[in-house]
């Protein structure tokens, strides 16, 4: 069994780009939780989608408008959000930003 990677350092790991033209990157996965840097450019939108997941995340930079359930919020950096299992969800980044989310369980899909 491989060891389990416990600590991240800025600037690792390889960017993918997303399905919507954004950017991710897996930072940290163990079966119960997954760490993923989110990136995206002023305009860009994180399509409205569900997932079994539970979600945090975290805005590390930038101004998001963040649809969780049909509620609108605008988060600044340093503000967060959590999306409970299989709520309908998405962003638009107001200006260009990163988001850090977490899952649980971690997103196989994303590891493929």
């Amino acid at each position: 069994m491989a060891e389990t990677k416990l600590f991240s350092r800025a600037g690792e790991g390889e960017w993918t780009t997303t399905p919507d033209g954004n950017r991710r990157r897996v930072l940290l996965h163990t079966d119960e939780l997954m760490m993923v840097e989110f990136g995206f450019e002023k305009g860009g939108v994180g399509a409205l989608h569900s997932h079994p997941h539970v979600q945090s995340s975290y805005v590390a930079e930038g101004r998001f408008e963040v649809v969780i359930d049909g509620k609108v919020e605008t988060l600044s950096a340093g503000d967060g959000f959590i999306v409970p299992s299989n709520l309908v969800h998405g962003v638009k980044a107001l200006e260009a930003g990163r988001l850090v989310d977490t899952f649980t369980p971690h997103r196989a899909d994303f590891l493929a």
